[in-house]
C-alpha cells in the first residue's frame, strides 16, 4: 500500500491517500478538493475515513458525497476495536476522544500504520480546550495508543509524520 500525504488549507491539515491496486481510501479530506482530486488521479475512491469532524479535516467531504458509491467512515457509523475491510484495505477503528468527542484512530496492522488525526502530533498532542475536548478523555486515549508496538508509524493530522517510539521518547504528554 502506498501512502501519500497532501497538506491542505489554511491550517495545513494532513490529508492522506492510501493507494493499492488502482483503488484508494481518503483519510481526512481537508479543504482543497482540487488538490486531493489531482493526487487521486485515476484511482477509484472506495471510502473516506474521518478521524474527527473539525472543519479543517472535512472541508472537501461534501465534494465526495456526490459519488453515491463512496462510503464515509466516521465515529457515528463505526464500532470501537472492530476490524473493517474495504477492497484490499484492512483496518481497525479505535475510539480516541479527547481532542473532540468524535475522534477516532485508524490502525492498519499490515502496514504498521496508525492515522491519529489530532490526537498526537510530533512532540505534542491535540488541543483539549475546544468544544467537545476533554483532558481526561485525551489521557485515556493516549494510554490506549501507548499499548501498541513502538515501531508503528503515526500519521498525524498536522505537521510531521512520526513514530510511536519517537513519541514515547520525546513527547512530554506520553511520558
Amino acid at each position: 500500500m502506498e501512502i501519500k500525504k497532501i497538506v491542505t488549507g489554511y491550517l495545513d491539515e494532513n490529508c492522506y491517500l492510501l493507494i493499492d491496486n488502482k483503488t484508494c481510501l481518503v483519510v481526512d479530506p481537508g479543504d482543497d478538493y482540487n488538490k486531493i482530486k489531482e493526487e487521486i488521479a485515476d484511482n477509484k475512491v472506495l471510502g473516506i475515513l474521518i478521524t474527527h469532524s473539525h472543519a479543517d479535516h472535512i472541508g472537501a467531504l461534501r465534494n465526495f458525497l456526490t459519488k453515491r458509491s463512496i462510503k464515509i467512515y466516521k465515529k457515528s457509523n463505526l464500532e470501537d476495536w472492530k476490524k473493517y475491510e474495504i477492497g484490499s484495505f484492512q483496518f481497525q477503528c479505535l475510539f480516541t476522544p479527547g481532542h473532540s468527542k468524535d475522534s477516532v484512530t485508524f490502525y492498519f496492522e499490515n502496514e504498521n500504520a496508525m492515522f491519529v488525526g489530532d490526537c498526537i502530533f510530533k512532540e505534542s498532542i491535540g488541543r483539549t480546550d475546544l468544544p467537545g475536548g476533554n483532558e481526561a478523555e485525551m489521557e485515556q486515549s493516549l494510554k490506549r495508543i501507548l499499548e501498541f508496538s513502538a515501531d508503528i508509524t503515526l500519521y498525524t493530522g498536522h505537521y510531521d509524520i512520526t513514530t510511536l517510539a519517537y513519541e514515547k521518547e520525546n513527547n512530554p504528554y506520553l511520558k
